[in-house]
């Protein structure tokens, strides 16, 4: 069956059919699938039942994975990450536990490793449990909000950088949510508001939860600037929103999307998503 492509928002999304990632896909279609990701940034697999060596496999296609590091409590170090309200004795964790207080920094508008001085390239993930409603997730085009904004904002922006923290993302929902260990392993970065894509030159926005201030201004300015630049990047047309279904394989580039996950009844609902990351392709600050 040849690979279709079929757009699922004006900006940003398309959903694609033709693919059995469980059975392998070969070079050609690789390609198609690459080209379709520069185009989309969001792409959406239906009907995918894969293992995790499998999504590994796939991922893989696409660039070097990334493994989690060692003290994020969703990963311990693995190549995938277990994205989920439920333990290891399949018991729903509630919804004051810190496990579940750490995981709601999901659903602020982010972008992957963003914290991280090299930031990841993308995510890729996998629906395993779904809940009957709500757990939807949100993506946000930074390319076209790049592209929209007015020729002298973009003058403005250009060569400022900001602070990347994953505490800062963190604080946002309770204080002492992560480890010393972790937030040792995790040091702030610096990264360009106005981001340049080493492979095609195209401009986007850099912003999200995890940025904290801008580096040389004072804090209260430079959050202002943040959060006005986060509202003009997550407008309404530049939103793709995706329901899961059980076995959807969404992935996206984390260069030219932000994402946040939707609330769902998650007392009592059980959501198990199984995620890969693609490293990323450098700093965006020498």
């Amino acid at each position: 069956m040849p690979i279709s492509v079929k757009k699922l928002s004006e900006n940003i999304g398309a959903e694609v059919e033709g693919v059995d990632i469980a059975l392998g896909v070969d070079d050609k279609s690789f390609q198609q699938l690459r080209d379709a990701f520069q185009k989309y940034a969001v792409l959406v697999f239906h009907d995918q039942d894969i293992t995790d060596e499998q999504q590994i496999a796939f991922s893989k296609g696409f660039g070097s994975i990334e493994p989690s590091l060692p003290n994020d409590p969703l990963g311990h170090g693995r190549p995938v990450f277990y994205i989920s309200n439920v333990d290891e004795n399949d018991l729903i964790i509630p919804p004051e536990d810190t496990r579940t207080l750490y995981q709601s920094g999901n659903m602020l508008w982010h972008s992957d490793g963003s914290f991280r001085r090299v930031p990841l390239r993308a995510s890729l993930l996998s629906a395993k449990v779904v809940p009957p409603a709500g757990g939807d997730t949100e993506y946000a085009s930074l390319r076209t909000a790049y592209s929209s904004l007015p020729e002298p904002k973009k003058a403005e922006l250009e060569g400022l950088i900001a602070k990347h923290s994953m505490a800062h993302s963190r604080a946002q929902i309770a204080p002492n949510l992560l480890s010393k260990e972790f937030q040792d392993e995790i040091p702030p970065a610096d990264h360009l508001i106005v981001r340049t894509i080493s492979e095609t030159g195209e401009k986007v926005l850099f912003v999200g939860s995890y940025a904290s201030h801008i580096i040389g201004w004072p804090i209260d300015k430079g959050r202002s600037l943040l959060k006005k630049l986060l509202e003009w990047s997550t407008q309404p047309q530049f939103v793709y929103r995706h329901s899961w279904c059980v076995n959807d394989l969404v992935m996206w580039d984390n260069r030219y999307c932000l994402h946040r996950g939707r609330p769902w009844d998650s007392g009592s609902q059980k959501r198990i998503m199984h995620r890969t990351t693609l490293a990323g392709d450098g700093p965006t600050v020498g």
